[in-house]
């Protein structure tokens, strides 16, 4: 697949539509670790959202909630609860970008727009992509602000920075998607035909599955590997699997979960259990068999198991791992956070662990 037709420069920012905006940031920032650095809203001159821009390392949250009742997106919040709502790519031409996917198939949804204020120019464009998540094509060569027009540094009155709990988040490893049964190779088709993505790796319901259930899963990335989509489909099972009970509460498909790669996972999740972060629990049975099967790692096994953290191993390397509980009481968006050690894949050793600890907490909430 020519994907020279989208060049596509890196992940911008991830928008999430929330109930809260501002306690919502309050989250993001003392539990993982974010700057709150920008905020939109009455103040600013928007009048119908709010928005919170959070950074960490290269990773930007936009976290945006509406004002008024006939706001055109409350009825997305009403059937998905707080979710993401956008994947925004970073591209060189905002409008070619456009043409182009659309010109494949992409259904619009905002056309190419240049907004500026006194700190230059923004523009953007935006498609759809799996239920109501869209990709917003962004340029901000020419613009100095702090995030986009409308957007103004934080006022320390709203939140003061001296209270944050850094973490040593880097950037935004993979997103993943979860669709219904059945249309998981019409999005990767989505991805190579209409955006120029190539397939990385494909898991079937033998690589991820448990006695009860079992989903099958395809990685798509970018031309230049930098951006990487894995997008999810439920398989039959015995019992409802962790992405029926995603689509049944989020009402639809989306984004399951961001991973976010660290130098440092040990002193990442140390920091994030004090930050009072939830992760899945993984039973000591696992870590009796982890040195025979991973190998030589340079990190402490004992460590892992205190914490939690997967590994796993391929031919170039191994990895590091560990997914957090929802962050909402909808069992949807969650987080992983990642480091590598030279492995470029996705932990597919850890799938049937990772399953079962998902499985701990459906039975627990009653929906296995």
């Amino acid at each position: 697949m020519n994907s020279d037709f989208l060049p596509l420069r890196r992940i911008d920012h991830v928008t999430m539509f929330v109930g809260n905006a501002r306690q919502s940031a309050y989250f993001y920032r003392n539990a993982f670790g974010f700057d709150v650095v920008a905020y939109a809203g009455l103040e600013t001159g928007v009048k119908d959202e709010a928005g919170y821009v959070l950074q960490q390392g290269e990773i930007t949250f936009v976290l945006v909630s509406p004002l008024r009742a006939g706001h055109p997106d409350n009825q997305c919040l009403a059937l998905h609860g707080d979710g993401v709502q956008d994947v925004a790519l970073e591209v060189d031409d905002v409008r070619a970008a456009y043409a182009v996917t659309t010109g494949r198939g992409a259904v619009g949804v905002r056309e190419p727009t240049v907004i500026e204020d006194e700190n230059g120019v923004y523009e953007f464009a935006t498609i759809r992509t799996y239920g109501d998540t869209t990709h917003t094509f962004v340029n901000h060569d020419r613009y100095h602000g702090i995030f986009a027009p409308g957007y103004k540094p934080i006022d320390p009155s709203r939140y003061s920075p001296t209270t944050r709990h850094p973490v040593g988040l880097k950037h935004i490893d993979h997103i993943v998607g979860n669709v219904e049964l059945g249309k998981m190779n019409e999005w990767v088709h989505f991805y190579e035909y209409v955006m120029g993505f190539s397939q990385l790796v494909h898991f079937d319901d033998k690589d991820i599955s448990t006695e009860y259930s079992a989903l099958m899963s395809k990685v798509v990335q970018d031309g230049q590997g930098r951006i990487k989509f894995p997008i999810n489909e439920p398989a039959e099972g015995r019992r409802k699997s962790q992405i029926e009970e995603y689509l049944d509460f989020y009402g639809g498909p989306g984004v399951q979960h961001i991973a976010m790669s660290t130098d440092d996972i040990i002193t990442t999740v140390s920091s994030m259990n004090a930050n009072d972060v939830s992760f899945l629990y993984v039973p000591q049975t696992y870590y009796e068999a982890l040195p025979e099967r991973i190998g030589r790692i340079d990190e402490d096994i004992s460590r892992l198991a205190e914490l939690g953290i997967l590994a796993d191993r391929d031919d170039e390397g191994y990895l590091l791992q560990i997914f957090t509980k929802p962050v909402e009481d909808r069992p949807t968006l969650f987080f992983e956070v990642i480091q590598r050690h030279g492995s470029r894949g996705f932990g597919k050793g850890n799938f049937k662990a990772l399953f079962e600890a998902i499985e701990h907490e459906q039975m627990i909430r009653g929906t296995l």
